[in-house]
């Protein structure tokens, strides 16, 4: 009897640019015996994410560079399918970083039992994962809204960003998105309650782009969630109020290398502007207090979600390039199962 195999994807090759498939190698492995105190955990979905971008190159960066020939990094969610621990049982739900990979192998440490009963399992890493205790920290810990502010909030559609404007309307906020195309706008207001959006795609340039943020922020800006930098973040900070605060997620405009200087500094100065940048990661202090309320808000339906799946590991490389050109639609999943 042939053993049973599984498939993963390994990172093949450092990117000296943008990321092309070549970057990746899909290749098949064993699937593992289990020691004791092991479980086996068939992964569901897989969650693509912009940090992977600066984990695929050596330059120095928050976190150690993703090494070659092993399987890329990311979260996923699963089910346990074999179990030689006590504490985990066949059929138990979970939420892991086993990378891109169809199998991951755990001593019950790094997992976390979810409950499926009122939150899609595929939510855990969206709304109720990382993406959205991402937005939750950042909006709370840093810009710290109050009821009546103006707060403004880039890649508005996807994972980070729907999650930090909902949660601002609930803070009593008035809130605008950026996005990329008439869809997501429309998405951003009709579907989840945003006051306004500006689509930054329409702009024939910075000029424009900053009437159009000037339009639909009469009284400046309050707050901004950065997830995309560029010329959105020099319009942003030229409308910014006096001690406005401004948390730094993260700028895919310049993952693959490109030089992004801040063109007006002088409005850093003139607004008197809090500019913090943050990593998750470093606040796992905060995480059950921010899962709990999330969850209670995906169950309620106050915070609504999108996603985007691709179908089979195969397709990750590809999703993940669209990912970082904003071609997905909410929160970028691959399923595998």
């Amino acid at each position: 009897m042939s053993k049973q195999t599984y498939q993963r994807i390994v990172l093949a090759s450092r990117p000296t640019a943008a990321v092309t498939p070549d970057n990746f190698r899909l290749e098949q492995a064993p699937v593992p015996e289990l020691a004791d105190g092991q479980v086996l955990v068939r992964n569901h979905y897989l969650s693509l994410d912009p940090y992977m971008r600066g984990r695929m190159s050596e330059g120095k960066s928050y976190a150690n560079p993703q090494p070659l020939g092993e399987v890329m990094i990311g979260g996923t969610v699963g089910e346990v399918v074999a179990s030689k621990n006590p504490k985990w049982n066949v059929g138990d739900k979970v939420v892991g970083m086993f990378g891109w990979q169809e199998y991951g192998v755990s001593d019950g440490g790094g997992i976390q039992k979810v409950d499926t009963t009122h939150i899609p399992l595929s939510a855990y890493l969206g709304s109720v994962g990382m993406p959205g205790v991402t937005a939750w920290y950042g909006l709370n810990k840093i810009i710290a809204p109050k009821a009546g502010e103006t707060i403004v909030v880039s890649a508005a559609s996807g994972a980070v960003g729907s999650v930090v404007g909902q949660l601002a309307k609930l803070a009593g906020c008035r809130v605008i998105g950026v996005a990329g195309g008439r869809d997501k706008c429309d998405y951003v207001v009709k579907e989840l309650g945003f006051d306004a959006c500006v689509d930054y795609k329409a702009a024939k340039d910075a000029k424009e782009l900053y009437a159009m943020v000037k339009d639909v922020t009469p009284d400046g800006i309050d707050g901004y969630f950065e997830n995309v930098g560029g010329d959105i973040l020099d319009v942003v900070l030229a409308r910014l109020n006096a001690f406005a605060r401004v948390a730094v997620c993260g700028l895919i405009a310049g993952y693959d290398g490109q030089d992004m200087p801040i063109r007006n500094p002088r409005a850093i100065l003139v607004s008197r502007a809090r500019i913090e940048g943050f990593i998750v990661s470093e606040h796992m202090d905060v995480w059950p207090q921010a899962l709990k309320e999330l969850g209670t808000y995906v169950a309620q339906g106050k915070i609504k979600f999108r996603e985007s799946i691709a179908e089979g590991l195969a397709s990750a490389p590809e999703a993940f390039i669209g990912l970082l050109k904003g071609k997905n639609f909410g929160k970028q999943l691959v399923k595998l199962v």
